[in-house]
């Protein structure tokens, strides 16, 4: 007997389609797609593609840098029932040695045969250490590196090719704390320049740079903007410096972690009326932290603090400074929060959270929803309310 799934709507990459139903093959795939708006009449629900979170730190109490292979599938069961299919496992920065750790036990994870309800990871993000020094966040200071493309190539190596997205800060001399008289080494561009023909997409980010520095990123391949508004220069009317930037270029995706305590919500409608419905992209920016109580969990080699829901870095809340140290958000309150904040129908906020990050990667069909596809799929109560999640036909509840 066939497996089908019936909805008010069905909303694709390209189209919404009334009253759909969807065959699914015994492997987890869509078979067909018609409609039928007799049969369907009652219905009230929406599917949508499931998400793909590209910059996720942990969840669970697993931190990526350390998990142990039970711990990387206890994450991703959990981040299954907030509705993700797919995610890139965020690196922070590091030593080197254990980076190479980290990144070649991640390799096995993606190498893996995908798990019944799991979210599966399709590639790694590097966010560090080629960050700048000046707008660090909680990277450690004397853990940030120049840019290097010998290092990359030991990076990408450990990971055997599957890092697809790494962030970098585009100034020069941007992970020392002092001024550098440039030497022979590789300029961030240099780098940029590299990963960018080698296939990775470079997000800038974790920078003080200047619009003139951000534009020559951009012209050398960077695509773009790890989340905006955070880590990065302030705007100037005089200077638009790297936000300014990111604001303005059309040629640039730009990431928002969607929390309301990382971006106040008028700016999430500046930056959602500046980027459009196609090139803003959600994400969680979560640590281990996530889908557990307050209290105090790791972020790598970091200690952080979580106090009603706010995660900050333990050392420098001892020193009476605040400093933000990633999230415990989930995409599917990031979906519900750019709702909330700027009207933005259902449609629009799922795409933000599932086809740009895609295409963004160039991986377009993960989150394509046509005959062939794995019915990875979220469902939607007539509030806009996620209730169910589908990974590969396989029905997970939401809480």
């Amino acid at each position: 007997m066939t497996q089908t799934l019936t909805a008010r709507r069905l909303i694709t990459h390209e189209a919404v389609i009334d009253f759909p139903v969807i065959e699914l093959a015994p492997d987890g795939t869509i078979a067909a797609i018609s409609s039928d708006p007799k049969a369907l009449a009652h219905e009230t629900s929406t599917l949508t593609a499931a998400f793909f979170d590209i910059h996720t730190h942990g969840a669970r109490n697993h931190d990526v840098m350390s998990a142990t292979p039970a711990g990387l599938s206890e994450m991703q069961r959990f981040l299954a029932t907030r509705g993700l299919a797919h995610y890139l496992p965020t690196t922070v920065t590091a030593s080197i040695d254990e980076t190479l750790r980290a990144l070649e036990s991640l390799a096995n994870a993606i190498e893996a045969a995908p798990q019944p309800g799991e979210a599966q990871p399709v590639g790694i993000h590097l966010e560090g250490p080629f960050l700048s020094h000046a707008k660090r966040g909680v990277h450690s200071p004397d853990l940030l590196q120049p840019p290097s493309i010998e290092l990359f190539d030991r990076f990408q190596s450990a990971a055997r090719g599957h890092i697809k997205l790494v962030t970098i800060a585009p100034e020069p001399n941007a992970a020392s704390s002092k001024p550098l008289a440039l030497g022979p080494g590789p300029s961030a561009l240099d780098l940029i320049l590299y990963a960018t023909a080698l296939g990775v997409r470079v997000s800038v980010g974790h920078s003080n740079a200047t619009a003139a520095e951000t534009l020559a990123a951009i012209d050398a391949g960077a695509i773009s903007a790890t989340h905006t508004f955070n880590a990065m220069r302030p705007l100037d009317h005089r200077e638009p410096g790297i936000l300014g930037t990111v604001l303005d270029d059309h040629r640039l995706f730009a990431e928002l972690i969607c929390d309301g305590i990382h971006v106040a919500p008028p700016l999430v409608r500046l930056w959602l009326r500046s980027k459009t419905a196609t090139r803003a992209i959600l994400v969680s920016d979560s640590i281990s932290a996530t889908g557990m109580p307050d209290g105090n969990y790791k972020l790598g080699p970091l200690d952080v603090t979580v106090a009603n829901g706010v995660a900050q870095l333990t050392e420098d809340l001892a020193a009476g400074k605040q400093t933000l140290a990633g999230s415990v958000l989930t995409l599917d309150r990031a979906v519900a929060n750019l709702q909330a904040f700027t009207a933005a129908s259902l449609a629009e906020a799922t795409r933000l959270a599932s086809h740009n990050p895609a295409a963004m990667l160039g991986l377009h069909k993960l989150t394509h929803l046509a005959p062939g596809s794995p019915a990875n799929l979220n469902r939607f109560d007539a509030d806009n309310h996620l209730t169910a999640t589908y990974i590969r036909g396989q029905r997970i509840s939401n809480p």
